[in-house]
């Protein structure tokens, strides 16, 4: 196949101009275009007072494909295809006697658990939280009633916290082996629109997200896999510095020497154990910070100008960074278009916000977090879990701060910069469920991130018009932006440093951060841990 690259047309043009355009940019005829399919489109915003147009990446077939290549041999813009597709790299034999374990089944241990079924290990899953219809059920009452379930919310349950989210699709790390391909092709054959295929930040949303979640796991099942919801593990069980199975907190046991931990970043109690059983753990950076709401509308006039409400455009996004005086970088984070400032919070006492988009993105609000990076050697030194035990303190804090019954603490942008305590709302209704208590936010986060957030805001306000209008709204805190933990692994074999056998994986791990980088590493250790068992196989016979 041709890979055509930087195809531009405008915003409005029908799929026969695209078609045209093809023709006229190879100087071919029809007749000689045998097939072509979209693998990105994007556009540019970045340029004020610009005409908008879409960019076209096209993977195409001729009746001759070797002489095109040749005949455009010097033009950058016209390549080979590259293969994208996914190979299997191994097969369980018949006589497969031992089966890998897959803790967790958010967007990593679902991929996970889908490569090893579909390569015929038949893994057994364990997920401590509820399937994805009971979960639905138990976070609207937390977000409708104020009434939390521990083990069932934004942050537990089957699809894990990337089910209440955007749905966002992209990534910035590097995939030499498209296996983020594969991801996007799982979830279309599971039911997701097609266009999350070659759309520049593909979404799905989550109402979609519900359904195809659990149409995954019941190929999963349909492949020999086993799914066990409320099945939390409280305990790995070791021997010779070997994992040989877990076992669940009612006790119950299952025995694997393969045994992959693709736990959320909000699994603490599991850290704590780990960390008890000398499971190689180590402190990294995450960020804090708050969540802002504009009116969408404000932010699609400034990003897209004339161009704001147009349909094949959508709502609008932003990204936003600032290096503070204080030497503290101060960045948008999940940025949600049309989208709700949800209550995520998985533990009693405690607040944490978090954002959520369906797929129709047509709220009447924009958010993201604004959030400040943080370090152990500069912030929370001591300890592996220290980063933890910070997170904890500054979430109960916010829960006071709420006024101790699930509500969030929050705060006009424009009293935030005069430090002074909000008392009434604006023309920006806050989205966040089951309410907000107006307050003063800067005793909600230490003083080194509160003076940078307020550092940060006008100068956003001078690259997106209106960013810190005085109404804007920030809701307290967002403190769950990653995993404040890494379990390290080795670079090549993915098992934990100390302890063989173990598979440390995804956002919970420190080697992913959000659903599509979290699939890609399921991935990855799935096929990690096939090839191993295949060897230990051949090695034993």
């Amino acid at each position: 196949m041709i890979r055509l690259i930087e195809l531009s047309l405008p915003l409005d043009h029908t799929d026969l101009d695209l078609k045209s355009a093809i023709l006229r940019r190879l100087n071919i005829s029809e007749d000689k275009l045998v097939d072509y399919t979209i693998f990105k489109r994007s556009y540019d915003a970045r340029k004020k007072n610009t005409e908008i147009r879409f960019v076209y990446i096209i993977d195409l077939t001729t009746d001759d494909d070797e002489r095109l290549l040749q005949d455009f041999k010097d033009d950058v813009h016209i390549t080979r295809s590259p293969d994208t597709h996914y190979y299997t790299v191994a097969n369980a034999p018949a006589n497969l006697t031992e089966r890998p374990i897959v803790v967790g089944l958010g967007p990593c241990g679902l991929f996970a658990a889908l490569l090893l079924a579909q390569m015929g290990f038949k893994p057994i899953v364990l997920e401590r939280g509820r399937d994805v219809r009971q979960r639905t059920q138990d976070t609207w009452a937390l977000w409708r009633k104020g009434e939390l379930t521990p083990e069932s919310n934004v942050q537990f349950g089957e699809g894990g916290a990337g089910l209440f989210s955007d749905g966002k699709l992209y990534s910035q790390v590097k995939d030499p082996k498209f296996y983020g391909r594969k991801v996007m092709s799982e979830f279309v054959k599971a039911g997701a629109p097609d266009n999350i295929l070659y759309v520049n930040k593909p979404h799905i949303g989550t109402f979609r997200l519900t359904g195809i979640v659990a149409k995954m796991r019941e190929e999963i099942i349909a492949l020999g896999g086993e799914i066990h919801f409320e099945a939390k593990v409280a305990d790995v069980m070791l021997e010779d510095n070997r994992v040989q199975g877990v076992q669940l907190a009612d006790g119950t046991q299952y025995f694997s020497r393969y045994v992959v931990l693709a736990l959320g970043h909000s699994a603490r109690d599991t850290f704590r154990m780990l960390h008890e059983k000398q499971v190689f753990i180590e402190a990294k950076p995450f960020a804090i910070g708050f969540r802002i709401e504009h009116p969408q509308s404000l932010i699609d006039q400034a990003r897209l100008g004339k161009y704001a409400g147009h349909p094949e455009l959508g709502a609008a996004d932003y990204k936003l960074i600032h290096h503070a005086k204080n030497g503290r970088a101060v960045y948008s984070f999940c940025m949600c278009p049309g989208g709700t400032v949800v209550a995520a919070t998985s533990e009693v006492g405690r607040v944490v916000t978090n954002g959520m988009s369906q797929y129709s993105r047509n709220e009447r609000n924009a958010n993201s977090g604004i959030v400040v990076g943080i370090s152990p050697e500069q912030d929370f030194p001591g300890h592996p879990l220290a980063g933890i035990e910070l997170q904890e303190r500054l979430e109960s804090v916010a829960y006071t701060l709420g006024g101790s019954d699930y509500k969030a603490p929050a705060q006009l942008v424009g009293d935030f910069l005069q430090g002074v305590p909000s008392t009434s709302l604006g023309g920006v209704e806050p989205s966040y469920k089951p309410g907000v208590h107006l307050c003063d936010l800067a005793a909600a986060l230490p003083e080194y991130v509160i003076d940078a957030v307020r550092e940060a805001l006008p100068a956003f306000g001078k690259k997106i018009r209106g960013f810190d209008r005085h109404d804007a709204v920030l809701t307290g805190i967002e403190s769950r932006t990653s995993s404040p933990i890494r379990i390290t692994r080795d670079a090549e074999s993915f098992e934990s440093l100390n302890t063989r056998g173990l598979y440390p994986a995804g956002e919970g791990a420190g080697y992913a951060g959000g659903i599509l980088s979290a699939g890609i590493d399921g991935i990855k250790v799935a096929e990690a841990v096939a090839l191993k068992m295949l060897r230990d196989m051949s090695e034993s016979a």
